[in-house]
């Protein structure tokens, strides 16, 4: 069997036109999808419940043939295999139970095998269910990331009450980044063994930090899980998207170890050029270009292509597909990448 050309990708190779895969691609733009959530129910019954999981997955990929599929799951299932209280409320996003300094001590990681087994399953069915050519990617929420929807039960603009519990209770932020690092790369190996040909660490909102917690609550955390995911399975390709990180993003791919960076629309192309100098980088179409359609969203292709496209490079936005992304612009972005080779 032919490597699949997102994994040649990671492992530093230059494949033109470059493999192509969306963040959210299984979603709300999808008429498809929105029908199996109907049935599904609630989301997190979505989530755990590989035969909806697996459905979602694959819709894109029978759609769009994309070169990957990433896992339908969501970055808060650790928090929910520590009991947090995650709830999905419509038109208002995830809430938890907000954490406190002196609980974290007592959280408690040993249900989560058991309450993540069938997100595990899902990935095994996928892998079986997938053309030959096409990788399959896994995923976590970066420790930071996820911490800061622990801490404050909820989204916020600008992480905040999450930043001010790490200059307040430093040892209490660091404890928890250290859970949730163990956690999520055994959630990690698991994917990983049970068919992801890779995953992705996606870090949301590394960009709200000041460079001594980035260095504090990103890069240490997510070198933590690199490593422990390395020793595990050995050659394990790993993605990593800090969105945000900007001027930090040379120091979280060579402190971290990543195989390859995700990059937010805002990283200029010199920036991008350094770093993929180094390997493999992701990105990054601004998802208003796609909604926009025309000339905006060729461009925008044009222009990513012509910078990136002499080295190893997957095609993907610079955050995740909207609800409101025409199906039709879709198409034709593919084509328009397809095209240039």
């Amino acid at each position: 069997m032919a490597q699949r050309n997102l994994v040649r990708v990671l492992e530093g190779e230059t494949v033109f036109p470059p493999p192509v895969w969306l963040m959210r691609q299984a979603g709300r733009y999808l008429p498809e999808y929105r029908a199996t959530r109907e049935t599904a129910g609630g989301f997190l019954d979505l989530c755990y419940n590989p035969d909806f999981a697996t459905e979602v997955t694959l819709q894109p990929i029978r759609r769009f043939g994309f070169d990957a599929a990433i896992l339908f799951s969501d970055i808060l299932v650790i928090p929910d295999a520590l009991d947090r209280g995650l709830r999905f409320q419509q038109g208002e996003g995830p809430k938890l139970d907000p954490i406190r300094p002196d609980e974290i001590a007592g959280l408690d990681p040993g249900r989560a095998e058991a309450h993540l087994a069938p997100v595990i399953e899902t990935v095994a069915r996928l892998r079986a269910a997938l053309p030959d050519e096409t990788a399959l990617i896994g995923f976590c929420g970066a420790p930071w990331t996820v911490a800061t929807y622990m801490i404050a039960g909820h989204g916020t603009p600008d992480q905040a009450p999450a930043r001010l519990f790490g200059y307040r209770h430093p040892e209490a932020m660091a404890a928890l980044l250290a859970l949730l690092a163990e956690m999520s790369a055994d959630y990690l190996i698991r994917q990983l063994r049970a068919g992801a040909d890779c995953v992705q660490i996606f870090d949301s909102w590394a960009g709200v930090l000041d460079e001594a917690s980035f260095e504090a609550f990103v890069v240490g955390p997510t070198r933590r899980i690199v490593d422990r995911v390395r020793a595990a399975v050995p050659g394990a390709r790993i993605i990593g998207f800090p969105k945000g990180a900007n001027a930090l993003l040379p120091r979280y791919r060579s402190a971290t170890g990543v195989d390859a960076v995700g990059l937010d629309w805002a990283v200029p192309f010199e920036l991008a050029r350094d770093l993929q100098r180094q390997g493999a980088v992701q990105g990054n179409l601004d998802p208003l270009r796609l909604i926009a359609g025309g000339q905006a969203l060729e461009e925008g292709v044009d222009r990513i292509l012509e910078a990136l496209g002499q080295g190893p490079l997957i095609f993907n936005l610079g955050h995740g597909i909207t609800p409101d992304a025409p199906i039709a612009h879709v198409e034709a972005l593919l084509a328009r990448i397809r095209a240039a080779g």
